[in-house]
């Protein structure tokens, strides 16, 4: 699965209700908004979303376009330099997702908004066409943003947008790109002296001697009547949280000044929390896996369903058929179990209470085990891949390879044969909660009907195409046989269950 971030920048930061409808126009997609940060003073909002790239490459088309239907930037005023509407896109590589498909999605979000919106699109970082348009700043500065973008992109080839028109409406042009993890990082000073308030900017960004990889600007603050120096760090690994706080901090006690707060805009990884954490408590033996919540995290990831979802539809071998069989018998006999829940306790269902009890229970356990059985035949069946790739250079290798191979085959013969056992053992259940169970329910009996046997039905035929494979030939009479006998037998009971689904 390809997991990504992206964090659009929208040039609209007072107006709630224009962010929450090009937020609602993301959410037509399976990707997750997990943050929204809207500045008055900028009038720009940082939005984070995850989530698997081909459906965040639609999402961010659709919010481009909606930000250009509601955005105007004729009249928009913010101490935040832009260029569009949606001003900025980044694609980040998340999870073990490459760099080269975030720059792949990059390019081809911006054809798809360069030539169907007809918005002139510059790209940028690591999707950038020209080494000069690699950095943020020498597209787009203080000194040259939308308005003079308008003039410029007709008449100056270094503007000519790498899609779109050669001209610029109402709605901007936007600049969409790849890189790694920026933090997006503020400094407030208690004082309202922007001309030192921008000497510190300019002492601590790169490009004019400063920290390296840290870009910084000067800006009012209207509201607080204070100044900020507003960072964005592009490698915190370099140059971590900490060291670039206490720098803007003591450039600030030279010049009189003192800071009021620090201001993260955006998300953060865990990795800069702990080199704050580090540098401040000079906890130098800290590691991330003493974090209780990371730890969780990643249980939790890879138990997911999405992430499980991504994975069968990968071009990856496993998890296969066999998997996803116990997956589905899984949901079967977690319906078992809803049906079984919902009669008991309630009127006129007394007689079987202790029944549904012990089908609720039975189920309950069932759901788990056939849960594990998807595990169990990805591994199944990555121990036999493993197994192809033995040494067969010598007889006595080539042997050794044959019986290990074999092996394997029983092994990924039993795995799915078991989960379609344990599967079928259902079916024992779904004539009581037809006629017994709660009616309002019998949708989800019929459901999970369907879902068992499909689940039968998929593990057999994971047995049937390895028996093809194994020589033992009394293991495979044996299991032929218990195949069919368990095909016919489900076929039986699901006719019964499913002869009256459309009555």
């Amino acid at each position: 699965m390809n997991y990504v971030e992206c964090v659009p920048n929208y040039s609209e930061g007072k107006d709630r209700s224009k962010i929450d409808s090009i937020i609602d126009s993301i959410k037509k997609y399976p990707v997750d908004v997990i943050d929204v940060e809207m500045n008055g003073d900028h009038n720009r909002s940082v939005v984070t979303v995850v989530g698997e790239g081909e459906s965040m490459l639609n999402a961010m088309f659709e919010s481009i376009k909606r930000a250009s239907e509601l955005i105007d930037l004729d009249t928009h005023r913010g101490e935040h330099p832009r260029f569009g509407a949606t001003d900025v896109v980044p694609f980040v590589p998340m999870l073990g997702t490459t760099k080269e498909y975030c720059v792949e999605l990059a390019r081809r979000l911006a054809e798809r908004v360069g030539g169907e919106l007809g918005i002139p699109v510059f790209l940028y970082g690591e999707a950038a066409n020209l080494p000069a348009r690699r950095e943020l700043p020498d597209i787009r500065s203080e000194k040259f943003q939308y308005e003079q973008l308008k003039t410029a992109i007709s008449t100056d080839g270094k503007y000519s947008p790498d899609f779109g028109p050669r001209t610029v409406g109402k709605a901007g042009a936007t600049i969409i790109g790849a890189r790694e993890f920026l933090i997006a990082f503020n400094v407030d000073m208690r004082s309202d002296d922007i001309k030192s308030t921008k000497d510190i900017a300019k002492r601590t960004r790169e490009r004019t001697g400063g920290l390296k990889n840290v870009r910084a600007l000067g800006f009012n603050l209207g509201e607080t009547k204070e100044t900020q120096v507003s960072m964005n760090l592009v490698n915190h690994k370099e140059t971590p949280v900490p060291e670039v706080f206490e720098f803007v901090r003591r450039e600030a006690e030279s010049r009189g000044l003192s800071v009021s707060r620090s201001e993260l805009v955006g998300m953060i990884p865990l990795q800069a929390l702990e080199e704050i954490y580090r540098f401040y408590l000079m906890n130098r033996d800290f590691s991330q896996d003493q974090i209780l919540e990371k730890r969780l995290l990643e249980i939790f990831s890879r138990d997911s369903i999405r992430g499980y979802i991504g994975e069968l539809a990968s071009d990856k071998p496993a998890p296969g058929g066999g998997s996803a069989s116990a997956m589905v018998g899984s949901m079967g006999a977690a319906l078992v179990a809803m049906v079984a829940g919902l009669t008991i306790g309630k009127k006129g269902y007394e007689e079987v209470q202790e029944k549904m009890k012990g089908i609720q229970k039975d189920a309950g356990e069932v759901v788990w085990r056939l849960y594990n059985q998807a595990d169990r035949d990805t591994k199944a069946y990555d121990n036999l891949s493993k197994s192809l790739s033995l040494p067969k250079g010598t007889q006595e290798e080539k042997d050794a390879r044959t019986k290990i191979i074999q092996e394997r085959l029983k092994e990924a013969t039993q795995v799915p044969y078991a989960t379609g056992k344990l599967a079928s053992s259902m079916l024992e259940h779904l004539p009581l909660l037809i006629e017994r169970g709660n009616k309002n329910a019998a949708s989800d009996v019929y459901c999970a009907a369907l879902f068992i046997s499909s689940s039968v039905y998929g593990s057999m035929q994971n047995v049937k195409i390895n028996l093809g494979l194994i020589k033992d030939t009394s293991f495979v009479e044996e299991y032929r046989k218990k195949m069919m006998d368990l095909a016919e037998d489900t076929k039986k009971k699901t006719e019964q269950i499913l002869g009256n689904m459309w009555n």
